[in-house]
């Protein structure tokens, strides 16, 4: 993906600039962030991963582009959703460089700030399924469907209706939500793990392009 040729060398412009903090904050809270700057452009995360040929901007080439101030491409490609999570790439790094969860802060980066690639509609998957294990717990299956397709494409949930009838019928989904126990204690936790990410200080070091135009 070609860079902006209207940004100076070494100069971010305002938006690129606050995304670049709001990325090291994310960094930030990974245990061991900092060494993304060893990162030495090897190629082994790309040759790890087992679903780089659906990504639109592979692995090795993320990190490049944080390096040259275009985090803004980054969060509009789909390859943060395409993640399969398998952390091969973290495992084989010769620089032990925690590619996987750096993915992961992207994509909460991209929630965060309504970035979303175009065409590519995951993100609302993933949204829903937020909702709905806030809600109660757990997924459920059917409102997990209901609310991805009717933002999406309604017309593709009316093909799903006779899978979703065999799935009834052998008991594999049921109709209504079931709730977990102590739901509120799991929301509770939930919100506490965000009010620590929001109190972690920023990390200084991380190879920040100073300067904004």
């Amino acid at each position: 993906m070609a860079l902006n040729s209207s940004k100076e060398p070494g100069i971010l412009d305002k938006k690129e600039s606050e995304l670049r903090e709001a990325f090291l904050y994310q960094v930030s809270n990974i245990p061991g962030g900092e060494k993304i700057k060893k990162c030495i452009q090897c190629g082994t995360c790309t040759g790890s991963c087992p679903v780089s040929y659906t990504m639109d901007i592979p692995p090795r080439e993320v990190i490049a582009l944080f390096r040259a101030g275009d985090i803004e491409s980054i969060l509009a490609s789909r390859t943060i959703w395409t993640c399969a999570s398998c952390y091969a790439c973290t495992v084989r790094c010769p620089s032990g460089i925690k590619v996987t969860d750096i993915l992961y802060a992207l994509k909460r980066m991209a929630m965060d700030k309504n970035l979303f690639p175009k065409r590519f509609p995951v993100f609302v998957l993933s949204k829903s399924f937020v909702t709905m294990a806030n809600l109660f717990g757990r997924s459920y299956e059917i409102g997990l469907l209901l609310a991805y397709y009717l933002r999406t494409n309604p017309l593709k949930l009316l093909g799903m209706l006779p899978l979703g009838y065999r799935l009834w019928r052998k008991g594999r989904i049921g109709l209504l939500p079931k709730r977990v126990k102590q739901r509120k204690e799991l929301a509770k936790i939930l919100r506490e793990a965000e009010i620590m990410e929001m109190i972690v200080p920023v990390k200084s070091g991380l190879g920040r392009t100073s300067g904004t135009h």
